[in-house]
């Protein structure tokens, strides 16, 4: 019963050094400041959103974290908009994406400005 705990430990312990490599981000995904109100409730760069039903959000270590336990905290993220609007992915950016810059806030930027996926930069134009 007890077998499952060691190797469930040791691949917690190596998260940290995985917090600080730069994920793959879709094109549209948009860089934004968000506060969680009371779930599904949010704001979205100060203005009032609402989180998709089925919304994941993964925090700087990639991992899945229940939207409950972000409430009041204010996070810079990269997320992306389902057709109606909601919020559906929101990605908690760690200290290596946060340094990358630029990054688009609105669909606009996004429009005019060219995306390499490969080292997932922004050129604006």
């Amino acid at each position: 019963m007890y077998r499952c705990v060691l190797p469930l430990m040791l691949a917690v312990s190596s998260l940290p050094a995985q917090a600080q490599q730069h994920r793959f981000f879709p094109a549209h995904a948009l860089r934004g400041e968000l506060v969680i109100t009371q779930f599904p409730d949010a704001k979205l760069n100060g203005k009032p959103a609402r989180l998709a039903p089925g919304s994941r959000i993964k925090g700087d270590t990639n991992l899945w974290i229940p939207p409950a336990g972000l409430t009041g905290q204010k996070l810079t993220v990269h997320y992306t908009v389902e057709s109606s609007g909601l919020i559906m992915d929101v990605w908690v950016l760690n200290p290596v994406e946060l340094a990358n810059k630029p990054w688009p806030t609105t669909p606009a930027e996004s429009a005019r400005w060219q995306f390499n996926p490969g080292n997932q930069t922004w050129i604006k134009q």
